[in-house]
């Protein structure tokens, strides 16, 4: 994390909302649900599959979070009609966890049974480490109605790999990333090599496992990795796929689909765009140099 990087995240607040918007249009296809199919259409022309995040998570009132239900009924919807090749993420604080985690399961439970008619996916996307143990909780309830319900895991907890050993023997449907949100070194690796590593390790035991994996990294020297460790294991290209941000190394997506792998791209819209940038960038400040040097790109 450069100095530079945590000196322009501090000074955010003062950049006026028109500024942060336009940088955030690289990353966040728009406000609307008609904004998320448009750029979910494009990527499916050029080969790559989505999944959908309706912004607006670390809600407050039960009555956001019944919103925020019916606006992913509103998407799997969508996506039907629309015959678009996508799937949905969920952050658990969207549908309530912080406010009462019964609720927040019963709102899973509908919205998972709803994907499921829909011949759908639901990603249970990890926030932060407050968040850890009810998210696996609540997935793991879910895992015992569901087929078509996974979880995210964090490379940089310190915990990941016992909860890695314990997916892997349900073979569980996971997608793997390092993780963004600053945690206590208690809790979370700090060194990035020690990070690079444990997620190599993780993702070795998830696919000698038999697990499905979504391979969620732009870091070159890990997908490197997850290409070697696909080739000696002989997997089957639908035993895996890459996975990547919006506007996150478009050159690096191609060379993937290029190269035949399955690649699925993670696309968030809703009109919580703002509060979701400035959380996203003060969490991790890192983003904002890539913010800075995809727009220079662009």
């Amino acid at each position: 994390m450069s100095l530079a990087n945590r000196l322009i995240a501090h000074a955010l607040p003062a950049v006026p909302r028109p500024i942060i918007g336009r940088f955030s249009q690289r990353y966040i296809a728009g406000p609307t649900l008609a904004d998320a199919i448009r750029v979910v259409r494009n990527l499916n022309q050029s080969g790559v599959m989505a999944t959908v995040d309706v912004l607006g998570e670390h809600l407050t009132q039960i009555s956001e979070a019944d919103t925020a239900l019916s606006a992913y009924l509103e998407l799997l919807a969508a996506i039907t009609r629309e015959k678009l090749d996508s799937n949905i993420s969920v952050k658990l604080t969207a549908l309530g966890l912080k406010v009462d985690e019964a609720v927040c399961l019963q709102h899973m439970r509908r919205l998972v049974a709803a994907a499921r008619e829909h011949h759908n996916f639901v990603r249970i996307d990890m926030e932060d480490s407050s968040c850890t143990e009810a998210t696996l909780r609540i997935h793991q309830t879910l895992r015992r109605e569901f087929t078509n319900v996974g979880v995210v895991i964090q490379a940089y907890l310190r915990r990941s790999r016992a909860d890695v050993e314990a997916l892997t023997r349900e073979r569980a449907n996971v997608r793997l990333c390092k993780g963004i949100y600053v945690e206590p070194r208690a809790i979370a690796f700090r060194d990035r090599e020690i990070v690079r590593q444990n997620y190599v390790e993780l993702l070795s035991i998830l696919l000698r496992g038999g697990s499905y994996v979504g391979i969620a990294t732009h870091d070159e020297i890990l997908v490197w990795h997850a290409l070697r460790l696909v080739s000696e294991l002989g997997l089957a290209r639908d035993a895996y796929e890459f996975q990547m941000l919006l506007g996150v190394d478009d050159e690096l997506r191609r060379i993937l689909v290029g190269a035949g792998h399955r690649l699925r791209v993670y696309v968030p819209y809703g009109a919580q765009w703002y509060a979701y940038s400035m959380r996203r960038l003060k969490e991790n400040p890192d983003i904002v140099g890539h913010i800075v040097k995809n727009a220079l790109r662009g």
